[in-house]
């Protein structure tokens, strides 16, 4: 079946001299993999390794049989041109940070409109935003309501959050309950959207201690999590 899909770049690695694979995350299949045959030989061709940066928003068309682990590309295009996620230093960190946190946490192949629609609204907006040092907080926390661990906020005034069980609870329990200043970030990115985001001031410090207790929320939750190769160079990036 000839398929044409709007996709969110995923991944790319180099395989063989020549060719590369390449993970998305696609509006219609969820995510496919990709073999690009040749795609570093020929300079023609070359050019279109572009369209595969971490986090591009392209359209392709492919022929879908739900058989396959590695489909071949017939046609790629720019679907949403960035005009700096690729080429402001930060954000392209930012970028580089967070492809490889959907590629480990992204691993179904089936469609979801509403979580492809939520990367792609959030991609563009961060792309047209000056200020943005917490955005990837934000993002993966409003993330965790795709996945299935969003936090249970019926009980949001108590004094404690169970990273477990993803609940607010009266009294600590556990070793993976949580209070004091990541509470109240948490508190606070729980009840914004992002527009509202320049409105939360933290420091590098409690940016890099909230974020050490998202990612371990996000292993708690999903067997397959990896804590990002990239975390210590992010980290100082933005210190």
């Amino acid at each position: 079946m000839l398929s044409t899909t709007n996709a969110i770049v995923l991944s790319k690695l180099k395989y063989r001299d020549n060719d590369l694979i390449v993970k998305c995350y696609t509006q219609e299949h969820g995510v496919v993999g990709f073999l690009l045959n040749g795609v570093l030989k020929s300079k023609k061709t070359n050019k279109k390794v572009a369209y595969f940066q971490p986090l591009s928003q392209i359209q392709i068309v492919f022929n879908y049989t739900k058989t396959r682990s590695l489909y071949a590309i017939k046609e790629v295009r720019i679907n949403n041109p960035y005009t700096s996620l690729h080429s402001h230093i930060l954000k392209s960190a930012v970028v580089l940070f967070l492809s490889e946190i959907l590629t480990t946490a992204l691993q179904e192949e089936e469609k979801n409109e509403a979580l492809y629609s939520y990367l792609e609204t959030t991609l563009l907006w961060f792309d047209n935003e000056n200020e943005y040092a917490n955005f990837h907080l934000l993002f993966l926390l409003k993330l965790t309501k795709y996945l299935g661990f969003y936090p249970d906020t019926s009980n949001i005034y108590r004094s404690f959050f169970n990273l477990e069980d993803g609940s607010f609870q009266e009294r600590e329990e556990g070793k993976h309950s949580i209070s004091g200043e990541n509470l109240i970030l948490l508190k606070d990115l729980l009840g914004i959207k992002f527009d509202a985001l320049h409105t939360i001031k933290i420091n590098a410090q409690k940016r890099q201690s909230f974020l050490n207790m998202i990612l371990l929320y996000f292993r708690l939750h999903l067997g397959s999590f990896r804590t990002p190769k990239s975390l210590q160079v992010f980290n100082q990036v933005f210190s």
